[in-house]
């Protein structure tokens, strides 16, 4: 049975069949040299995957549950932020939109819009977001329940002149202190996760 069992190793290949084998594990070789890795990173405009996935640890922000004009139509704050997923600006400014779903996210409605996912159009209503985009990621926009515009900057906002609009918009206090916000180390995201 032995013998049986690996008959086809000790099979005699013919020259050409030889040459056949060499050259594919040649080609295949060359294919797997040749191969470029896949890097991406925060500072690149590479595109990698939801960049709130991956750079802000908060998968839930897309796709909003909500649109611009659902938001309008119920009388509730929205923050609509521009953004590209292949964008190193965005990439960076993703944890400030996470941060602001996190301190206002269950009054706010909180639209993250790709700007590649705005349909061209001759002219928008105001209750689409194409209305609002201005021509450079990120932008943030915030709307008071009136429907409003109270905020409407291009950049790297930083989330405590969001939440200096969004103090006015709720009638709080304002803030005693500011604290500096932080980028945290991936694999704190990963244990944040875990708890």
């Amino acid at each position: 049975m032995n013998s049986t069992k690996f008959l086809f190793l000790h099979k005699k290949f013919t020259g050409w069949q030889k040459l056949l084998s060499k050259c594919l594990f040649l080609v295949v070789c060359l294919f797997i040299i040749s191969m470029q890795p896949a890097y991406a990173g925060l500072n690149d405009d590479r595109y990698d995957g939801n960049m709130f996935v991956v750079y802000a640890g908060n998968g839930s922000l897309v796709p909003s549950k909500l649109t611009l004009a659902q938001s309008l139509a119920e009388h509730k704050p929205v923050f609509l932020a521009f953004y590209l997923d292949d964008s190193s600006d965005s990439k960076r400014y993703a944890i400030s939109i996470s941060r602001v779903q996190e301190f206002y996210g269950r009054v706010v409605e909180i639209i993250p819009i790709s700007v590649d996912s705005i349909a061209l159009k001759e002219t928008y209503d105001p209750t689409e977001p194409g209305y609002y985009y201005s021509g450079s990621v990120p932008q943030v926009l915030v709307f008071n329940q009136s429907g409003q515009v109270v905020l409407n900057k291009k950049g790297q906002v930083p989330f405590e002149e969001i939440d200096d609009e969004f103090r006015k918009i709720f009638d709080l206090s304002p803030r005693t202190e500011t604290a500096q916000l932080k980028r945290r180390a991936f694999n704190e995201f990963s244990s944040e996760l875990a708890k």
